[in-house]
């Protein structure tokens, strides 16, 4: 049970909505090789890049790690590598600006799929749905970190149908659901390291795949589509999509860390279980049985009409407290550069995008400030 806290005490306090975390180790570790590299002049495709590459991969249980400049960036290299022009994908509604334009952008058709209340991810049955003779795959997210216990469902479907299933894991650094880690169940999956993310590589994003051909391809396009490193021999319309040999420093640390860093996560999770549990104002999106989530988001959906900014400015004013920003704040269809693609209704999406809630959650954080966030949400909505 929460210890009990008294309101009127909690704006002396405060809880950020998210905080990126480095110790004063890392610090020194990451100056001490960026000063190594800077020596050498080679700051870009170094070892570095490298052994990130492969522990990124080793954490993924995957072959091959591609590490390049954005999130953004590993979908649509991955989308190229796929040959989707002129075909159709399907994409979730309850997703990033990222997932749909990398489809736009290496010349696809983006096809919505209605969100899963479960797991605000997408139940098999909408991927069945939307499935036309143009469908050439499909792309799913991992929203919050949580993978979708019907992802096996998920696999098999696509399996039976022929397409590739492409994973956007860009919240899921160390999530996984029934021994498979995320960006493991498809053909391959894309990974951001944006300063918001679990761990970071400050910019940064990382493909991850089984398939050789794939990662090799994946290469070639990273580096504007030359044949190798070495050879200014364009044979891909490839783009400057590579990671900086500083930048992979960054994320090599954060990456040893990253087991610590998601205990710390859930221990605050945990706590949140216990407290929500027994209170029916705000319903916890669950983690499914054989899934371990990273904790990226700790969402919960209020189960009665709440206006959600009164709320976020009551708790942020009186008490201190910052909710985490929404995943997503509306669904990808409300976005006016992508309006053109929604010809028919996402109600689910649309509703969960206006509803739910994400309670803050970071490396680093208390169990006193997690109670703090309870006690905060019963004043509130009490």
């Amino acid at each position: 049970m929460p210890q009990s806290v008294n309101p009127a005490s909690l704006s002396a306090q405060t809880v950020l909505a998210a905080k990126i975390d480095f110790l004063a180790e890392d610090r020194l570790w990451i100056a001490e090789r960026i000063q190594e590299v800077l020596e050498s002049g080679q700051l870009t495709l170094g070892k570095y890049g490298a052994a990130f590459e492969e522990r990124f991969a080793a954490l993924c249980g995957t072959k091959h790690g591609i590490a390049v400049n954005s999130g953004t960036a590993a979908l649509e290299i991955l989308l190229r590598t796929l040959a989707i022009e002129g075909k159709e994908v399907l994409v979730p509604a309850n997703t990033n600006y990222a997932t749909v334009a990398a489809v736009v952008r290496a010349g696809g058709c983006p096809v919505l799929m209605d969100t899963d209340p479960g797991s605000l991810g997408t139940a098999p049955e909408e991927v069945e749905r939307r499935i036309t003779p143009h469908t050439v795959g499909v792309v799913v997210v991992h929203i919050g970190g949580i993978v979708s216990g019907r992802m096996r469902e998920i696999q098999k479907l696509t399996e039976r149908h022929g397409l590739w299933l492409v994973e956007d894991a860009a919240h899921a650094h160390g999530s996984s659901f029934g021994g498979v880690s995320a960006g493991a169940f498809g053909i391959a999956g894309a990974f951001s390291f944006y300063p918001t993310k679990v761990m970071t590589s400050a910019e940064g994003g990382m493909i991850v795949t089984n398939d050789e051909r794939l990662a090799q391809e994946a290469r070639i396009y990273r580096d504007q589509g030359k044949m190798s490193f070495t050879q200014n021999l364009h044979i891909r319309l490839g783009y400057n999509w590579r990671l900086s040999e500083p930048h992979a420093i960054i994320g090599l640390r954060h990456l040893e860390r990253l087991p610590e860093m998601i205990r710390g996560r859930q221990r605050i999770a945990a706590i949140y279980d216990a407290a929500l549990a027994s209170w029916e104002a705000l319903m916890p999106v669950k983690v499914p049985s054989q899934g371990v989530s990273n904790y990226y988001k700790y969402l919960v959906i209020p189960r009665h009409p709440c206006d959600r900014q009164a709320l976020k400015a009551t708790l942020r004013e009186r008490f201190g407290v910052s909710l985490s920003g929404e995943v997503y704040e509306i669904p990808i269809h409300k976005q006016p550069i992508f309006e053109r693609y929604a010809s028919y209704a996402l109600p689910v999406s649309e509703d969960l995008c206006r509803r739910h809630l994400c309670l803050p959650v970071f490396s680093g954080m208390t169990e006193a400030q997690a109670h703090q966030v309870i006690e905060a949400l019963r004043a509130t909505l009490s």
